[in-house]
């Protein structure tokens, strides 16, 4: 199973879309070109265009891999604590912690909103889309914790996630995000009917 995976991994257009993630996070996606990412990959630009027809073509493709990690760490909470909601969303504040506190890059997703701001980028979609399902499948995790005010209990938690990754970003680990968890829990606590 494991050379499977490497197999797969060695193929050029997984190192491509590796390569840019890694970069993209790293440097912002605006500040790195093509030739970079090829190189990153070990490939050529040729190449490269061969599997995508542009750099959008490799961004949205780049993003859609971020999307289906949000994704898979849906799948997991459900799986780590079956027919608990609260365990879930309890078990969502310490991702999100760790999210926070992984390197201080912030959201994939909100940093490309951020650069991308031409209307009609084909990355924009995919943003809104991933952006609008996250809030989505929290304000159903809310529902089914039973909370009071679910939708304004997920939209809280939705910014507190979004402030501490900006926080974490502007004024490093010291700042406002390292009460995340603390925050956060307190205001399930408020939402909770007793």
């Amino acid at each position: 199973m494991a050379s499977d995976c490497t197999a797969l991994r060695s193929r050029p257009r997984d190192r491509i879309v590796a390569s840019a993630r890694d970069l993209f996070h790293r440097h912002g996606i605006r500040s790195v070109g093509v030739e970079t990412i090829a190189d990153a990959a070990g490939t050529n630009k040729m190449t490269l265009y061969r599997h995508f027809g542009s750099k959008d073509e490799l961004i949205v493709e780049c993003l859609q891999e971020v999307a289906d990690d949000i994704q898979a760490m849906w799948v997991q909470l459900a799986l780590d604590h079956p027919n608990d909601p609260m365990a879930q969303l309890h078990g969502w504040v310490l991702r999100g912690a760790e999210c926070v506190l992984e390197d201080g890059r912030g959201c994939d997703l909100a940093n490309a909103a951020i650069e991308l701001t031409e209307e009609g980028h084909p990355a924009r979609r995919i943003i809104e889309e991933c952006k609008t399902e996250f809030r989505d499948k929290l304000a159903s995790l809310c529902r089914s914790a039973n909370v009071t005010q679910p939708e304004l209990l997920a939209d809280t938690l939705s910014l507190l996630l979004e402030g501490a990754r900006v926080s974490r970003q502007s004024v490093g680990l010291e700042g406002p995000s390292a009460k995340f968890v603390r925050m956060s829990e307190a205001v399930i606590a408020a939402f909770a009917r007793n």
